[in-house]
C-alpha cells in the first residue's frame, strides 16, 4: 500500500504531457489520475469526483442501445461548400480532415436501434467532428431522423453535444435551427415522445433549437449548457455570474431542464421514461 501511496504521488506531480501516452489519464476536474483501462470501464466517469469525460458517439451508441442492435441510416451525407468558404484553408478540406479523424461523415450519427428490446430512433451528435456544429447536413440527419419516427411510431432520443451552428455554411446553418424545429413540430402532433439528453457542452443555436424541445430534457453532471458563453455573457452585462452559471445544476434549479443523471445510469432512466410515455 506504501509503494502504491508513493507512486501515486509521483504521478500527481508530473505534468500531464509527461504520463506514459494512453495508460493514465489526469481527471480534468479533480487531478486524480486514473488508470485509463478503469476509466473506460466506468463509462468515462472519475470515480473521486464524478467527472463525466467527453465520450464519442459511438460510445454513446454502445451505452444507450441494446448490443447490436443500432442500424445507421443516412450515414453516407457529407457537407457541400455552398458558399466557397475559405479562411486559412478551405471549408472542403476542414471537413476531410475531421472525416479522416473521426471516421463519421459529419457531426452527427442516426439510426434504429433498441432499448430494452424497445424499438427507438436514435441521434447522436460528435463533438470531435468541428465541434459538434450544425450545419446542413446535420439538420437533414437530424430531420430524416424524425420522420423516420413518425413512420414507424418510434420514440426519438437525441443526444446533443455541440458549439453551435456552423459558420463556413453561413445561413444555411442558421436555417436548419428552423427546420429540425419544424420537424419535431410534426413528431409532436403525431403523439411520438422526444426525448433529449444534453451532454458537455451544448452550447449556441443546438440549445436555441432542438437540444431544448423535448418533451423530456436530460443533462448530465457538470454540462456546460446555454446559447452564449459565460465569457461573453458577462462582458455583455458586465457583472460578475453567479456560481455555475450554465452549468446543468444551475439549469435544473432554475427550471430549464427536468434531470440531471449519471451516464452509468442514463439507459436505465431512459427505458423507464419511455416505457410510461408509450404504454
Amino acid at each position: 500500500m506504501a509503494w502504491f501511496q508513493k507512486t501515486k504521488k509521483t504521478l500527481e506531480s508530473k505534468k500531464k504531457s509527461e504520463l506514459p501516452d494512453g495508460l493514465w489519464m489526469k481527471c480534468e476536474n479533480c487531478g486524480e489520475i486514473i488508470f485509463r483501462k478503469e476509466l473506460i470501464k466506468n463509462h468515462h466517469i472519475c470515480q473521486t469526483c464524478r467527472f463525466h469525460f467527453r465520450i464519442s458517439s459511438r460510445d454513446y451508441i454502445e451505452l444507450l442501445v441494446d448490443e447490436g442492435s443500432f442500424r445507421e441510416f443516412n450515414a453516407e451525407l457529407i457537407s457541400a461548400d455552398p458558399l466557397k468558404f475559405k479562411d486559412t484553408k478551405k471549408y472542403t478540406d476542414r471537413v476531410q480532415a475531421a472525416v479522416k479523424k473521426t471516421g463519421i461523415n459529419d457531426a452527427v450519427r442516426t439510426g434504429f436501434g433498441t432499448m430494452d428490446e424497445r424499438k427507438i430512433v436514435l441521434g447522436v451528435m460528435d463533438f470531435d467532428f468541428f465541434g459538434g456544429s450544425v450545419g446542413s447536413v446535420v439538420g437533414e440527419k437530424i430531420t430524416r431522423a424524425v420522420f423516420k419516427a413518425i413512420e414507424g411510431k418510434y420514440p426519438l432520443i437525441l443526444v446533443s453535444a455541440s458549439g453551435g451552428m456552423r459558420m463556413q455554411e453561413g445561413m444555411y446553418s442558421l436555417l436548419q435551427m428552423a427546420k429540425t424545429t419544424c420537424a419535431l413540430a410534426e413528431l409532436s402532433v403525431a403523439g411520438l415522445p422526444y426525448i433529449s439528453v444534453l451532454t458537455h457542452p451544448t452550447t449556441g443555436g443546438t440549445t436555441a433549437s432542438f437540444s431544448m424541445q423535448g418533451d423530456v430534457i436530460i443533462a448530465e453532471p457538470g454540462a456546460l449548457i446555454g446559447f452564449a458563453g459565460p465569457r461573453v455573457i458577462k462582458q455583455t452585462i458586465g457583472q460578475d455570474l453567479p456560481p455555475g452559471f450554465q452549468r446543468s445544476e444551475f439549469l435544473l434549479q432554475h427550471g430549464f431542464i427536468d434531470m440531471i443523471e449519471d451516464r452509468s445510469r442514463l439507459k436505465k432512466t431512459l427505458s423507464t421514461i419511455i416505457s410510461h410515455l408509450c404504454d
